[in-house]
């Protein structure tokens, strides 16, 4: 193997087993919060929606979709990258961490079902008001917690002499790192949030600053399967592992304000909420820019594809730029508009398309097909482009004005602009989904035993 090649062996049994059942629950909780939203067209359906023995099931599903389809998936993919990375060491606790992620899941799933659960729509982890979900969110997060406390002390790290792998290795390190002040970030806010909050405003205090802090891990991840992906696709990286490394260095360390923020404003306050945002919005860019540019750079440049990585190349191609589309589109956030949609919306596509690319890559090593055929190499451009129509007709609907976290009437589209926004960003919206099913089909073709 080049010593400039970032790239991961592939692990011993037992960590490619439980790399395979974190991808299992990954993908599981992709295709259960499909169905969620099958539930969601249903509940605004005549007929259905008058069988429906609680109100507002359009929010309940909405809920459980955005926690599995964004939070378990993306959460669960941590669990593929640092259970591939990882030595023997406590293995029980690594099944342990899947057992509690998985029930957890599977309770957040049923829970709609057990009554009425009045539905809060507030940032990063959207709640159920209902005992069953407290319980299955809290043994999910228990399970995460373990994943993150075991892959500390059972992660391959880097070693004197950089390489590509050891390059890897630290970048899946350093997003440990964040995934655990994110956990004691969580725990801080719970033990300080003014009694006085109730409902949505204590859950958006709750989750603010873990919430905020957990987006390093997965901005770090994504930087990690940029290089691979790149590496495996035959583009010609200009970039170092020791540059690489420090690069990780840099994105990861302004999670080291985070104690900072908690102890000179109180988490209840604006300023402690404000700071954050300001975290986010300068600080994510640390590391995401330079590897980014160089990606891009090597796309442009010298890229001889490798045959049979037409899949893992267009995933990395609309990765890298749905992120950058995202993160240019924060930038240009004025009020609490479509706008802020449009930012997130491109910078978790491009987190979760090159999750894709990565499955595509990781499942022969995993000892499944290799994937391959039109759907694969079509999948990302029709996935990616969607959301790239979805998120840009968001962002110029919030230009004239149409405000977040309302549908129907509410939206007040009276202007020609804001109808001709939000039907692109309805079109590209159904675009993507069918590139979201394209994904899962061909998954499943490539880990459906043979005959």
């Amino acid at each position: 193997m080049l010593a400039n090649q970032f790239t991961l062996p592939i692990p011993e049994n037992d960590a490619r087993r439980l790399t395979t059942a974190w991808l299992f629950l990954g993908l599981a909780a992709l295709v259960i919060g499909g169905l969620f939203t099958i539930l969601i067209v249903l509940s605004r359906t005549p007929f259905f929606q008058e069988i429906i023995p609680w109100v507002d099931f359009f929010r309940t599903a909405l809920v459980v979709h955005v926690d599995l389809t964004v939070l378990v998936w993306f959460l669960a993919f941590a669990g593929v990258f640092w259970s591939y990375n990882s030595t023997s060491r406590c293995m029980r606790c690594g099944w342990l961490a899947l057992l509690l992620a998985s029930a957890g899941t599977l309770i957040i799933t049923i829970s709609p079902f057990t009554g009425e659960s009045y539905p809060l729509m507030n940032n990063y982890v959207p709640v159920l008001q209902s005992t069953t979900f407290f319980i299955g969110l809290g043994i999910f997060g228990l399970g995460f917690s373990l994943l993150v406390l075991r892959a500390l002390f059972a992660s391959w790290t880097a070693g004197s002499n950089i390489t590509g792998v050891d390059a890897l290795r630290f970048g899946l390190f350093v997003a440990i790192v964040a995934a655990f002040f994110a956990i004691a970030a969580l725990i801080l806010s719970y033990a300080s949030i003014d009694e006085g909050f109730e409902g949505q405003a204590y859950f958006d205090r709750l989750f603010w600053g873990s919430g905020h802090i957990i987006q390093f891990t997965h901005t770090q991840l994504m930087l990690v399967a940029w290089l691979w992906l790149a590496s495996i696709s035959g583009a010609h990286l200009r970039l170092s592992p020791r540059a690489a490394l420090i690069i990780f260095v840099l994105g990861v360390a302004p999670v080291l304000m985070v104690p900072i923020i908690y102890f000179k404003f109180d988490v209840s306050s604006g300023e402690h909420m404000f700071w954050f945002m300001q975290l986010m919005k300068y600080g994510g860019a640390l590391a995401a820019v330079p590897i980014g540019l160089a990606t891009t750079l090597a796309i442009i440049e010298k890229w001889r594809p490798t045959p049979g990585s037409e899949a893992e190349r267009n995933a990395l191609l609309y990765s890298v730029l749905l992120f950058g589309v995202g993160g240019i589109i924060g930038f240009m956030i004025k009020g609490s508009n479509v706008t802020v949609p449009a930012h997130y919306h491109g910078s978790i596509v491009g987190v979760t398309l090159a999750f894709m690319g990565m499955t595509y890559h990781l499942l022969p090593h995993l000892g499944f097909s290799k994937v391959t055929g039109r759907a694969a190499r079509w999948q990302p451009g029709i996935y990616g482009g969607g959301q790239l129509m979805h998120i840009i007709g968001l962002a110029w609907s919030g230009g004239y004005g149409v405000q977040r976290k309302t549908a129907g009437a509410e939206q007040g589209l009276e202007q020609f602009e804001q109808i001709a926004g939000m039907s692109l960003m309805g079109f590209g919206g159904l675009i993507s989904i069918i590139g979201g099913v394209m994904f899962l089909v061909v998954v499943y073709l490539a880990i459906r035993p043979e005959k």
